[in-house]
């Protein structure tokens, strides 16, 4: 609800000073202009500002307060703006859509003024000026301040949209982005390119007889050797549960199968290494390989790799197929 804003003759002073935009600021210099303000008031949890959506006001707390999110309503609460704090300016000030969300976190009462209203401000008071550069100035110094204080939390919620949290390999997500950066590399070159989906023999039985930390830890295990296995350019990922997925650049798929029965026998601990086995833990798995067709797409690619590996689930586990 808006409402022309009224100031009488007795307005005091000091209600000017509680205003960071106001404070200093001779009421009679810009009374005229105050006359063409509204009032707004916004209920608790009410959105006032949003990216993407223009705003051409400025908006004064005149009582309760405001929070301020980046990225949706959802995210933890960067900012608040109290009684006699403003929002708003920096979207005028840089001619485009805000940059956060501002909700209201209780029931507040704002001064509303437009952009032409303030602008006309600044030229009727040189306080209202000073205060304006004011309030910018800190806004950026506080813009700093958040992006310092989270530049650690954004990076671990970076690093754990895109790494998975029990083997620490890269996660399905992270493969959406890589592997088809890597395949497309390796057309363009006219280069092979194949994938391996790999897959623990009777996992399910495992979890039921051992458990699932057990599981887990057997999961764990199996991401460390695989890790040993395979070259650093290559791309190796969990798929989900018990799967895997690896991509080859520069390989056939001849030289995948080869690549595949070494690795079955790394984890089955058939390569004499002890350190490169899985010792104690009875598990095996199964492998299915594809390369790339011509005008073939990463989805193609893991169809073709996934029938591979049903092909090697039937021929009776710990195998490896194309």
């Amino acid at each position: 609800m808006q409402e022309v804003l009224s100031i009488n003759s007795d307005y005091k002073r000091s209600l000017f000073d509680s205003l960071e935009l106001f404070k200093g600021v001779f009421p009679d210099d810009v009374q005229e202009l105050l006359q063409s303000c509204d009032r707004q008031d916004l209920a608790e949890g009410e959105q006032l500002l949003s990216p993407h959506e223009k705003n051409e006001h400025v908006f004064v707390v005149l009582s309760g307060s405001l929070d301020v999110h980046v990225g949706s309503p959802e995210t933890p609460v960067i900012a608040k703006m109290e009684s006699g704090e403003c929002v708003g300016e920096m979207s005028i000030i840089e001619d485009r859509d805000p940059s956060a969300y501002v909700i209201g976190a209780e029931d507040t009462h704002l001064l509303v003024i437009h952009q032409t209203v303030l602008w006309a401000m600044v030229d009727a008071s040189h306080e209202f000026a000073k205060n304006l550069l004011v309030v910018l100035s800190e806004r950026v110094r506080s813009h700093n301040r958040v992006i310092a204080d989270n530049f650690g939390e954004l990076k671990k919620f970076e690093r754990h949209a895109t790494t998975d949290a029990l083997t620490s390999l890269a996660n399905r997500h992270a493969m959406e982005d890589t592997f088809p950066q890597q395949i497309a590399q390796c057309v363009e070159k006219e280069k092979p390119v194949s994938l391996i989906m790999i897959d623990v023999d009777n996992f399910k039985q495992f979890n039921d007889m051992f458990g699932h930390i057990a599981g887990d830890r057997a999961l764990s295990a199996v991401s460390k050797i695989l890790r040993t296995q395979f070259r650093p350019r290559d791309l190796l990922v969990r798929y989900g549960g018990d799967e895997f997925a690896v991509l080859l650049p520069d390989v056939t798929v001849d030289q995948a199968v080869v690549i595949g029965e070494r690795v079955c026998q790394a984890v089955s601990g058939e390569t004499g290494d002890g350190t490169d086995s899985l010792i104690q833990i009875p598990l095996k798995i199964s492998m299915g390989v594809a390369d790339l067709q011509p005008q073939g797409t990463l989805d193609m690619l893991i169809r073709a790799a996934d029938k591979a590996l049903y092909r090697a689930k039937n021929a009776g586990r710990d195998t490896v197929s194309t």
